[in-house]
């Protein structure tokens, strides 16, 4: 299986089958793949509306949180059970286009094989002013501290090595730092200009509070990371 699409998901019913369609239209006859959706406990119907869209898509797995757990636990849970080589996620919003994703593996293609993580960069926002602001806010106070060479962090749609990723230190909102934990790991990545669309169903998980203060803390803990981190070649012998 060289492709797995992981989407977290919480309270999305109404973008389910849009969503889905959209992946199914730009992979189905180009490369084998399957579409991993990670349930994170939805108090909708999204439950119900995922396992009638089965009968629709059969490249379809379901998993489901017992206990809320957040979009980074979605993400490792969805990549720990993935089959593929490499994945591809996206946010369940709808805000990202499945028709990116060929962007993300034709860079792949012509990469060295150091490049592990292809980190979508949505160029032109279409979000609301307080989050577009805090946005801007967190990714230049990460930049300062991380110097992970990524103009956006936050954009749900990427693309990486599954062996790599799961090799990578979880925590909970490690997502927002994934390019910063690649590096560490002494692992190259790619930012690819990417499409961005607003959200037409359903309503924002995240806004000033959990989107800027909330990762205060863990940029700390990953700044302290990449200082204690040395990496250096091994020989055999």
């Amino acid at each position: 299986m060289p492709l797995s699409v992981v989407v977290p998901v919480f309270n999305e019913r109404d973008n389910i089958l849009p969503l889905l369609g959209e992946i199914a239209a730009t992979l189905r006859g180009h490369t084998a793949f399957e579409i991993v959706y990670v349930d994170d406990a939805s108090r909708d119907d999204t439950l119900a509306v995922l396992q009638a869209a089965r009968a629709r898509f059969p490249e379809l797995r379901i998993l489901r949180h017992r206990v809320q757990s957040g979009q980074s636990t979605a993400v490792w849970n969805g990549v720990c059970a993935a089959r593929g080589a490499w994945i591809a996620t996206l946010d369940g919003d709808g805000q990202n286009d499945p028709a990116d994703i060929p962007k993300l593996l034709a860079a792949r293609a012509v990469a060295t094989p150091a490049v592990k993580l292809f980190a979508g960069w949505r160029t032109t926002r279409r979000d609301g002013f307080s989050k577009r602001i805090s946005s801007k806010i967190a990714n230049g106070v990460r930049a300062r501290l991380l110097h992970d060479a990524t103009p956006d962090t936050g954009c749900g749609l990427k693309l990486f090595e599954r062996a790599m990723f799961l090799r990578l230190p979880y925590f909970d909102h490690m997502h927002r730092f994934l390019p910063a934990l690649v590096r560490r790991a002494g692992h190259a990545c790619q930012s690819v200009p990417v499409a961005h669309r607003p959200r037409t169903r359903g309503v924002s998980k995240y806004g000033m509070w959990n989107r800027l203060w909330v990762g205060l803390s863990d940029l700390h803990g990953v700044a302290w990371l990449m200082r204690r981190t040395r990496l250096t070649g091994i020989d055999e012998l």
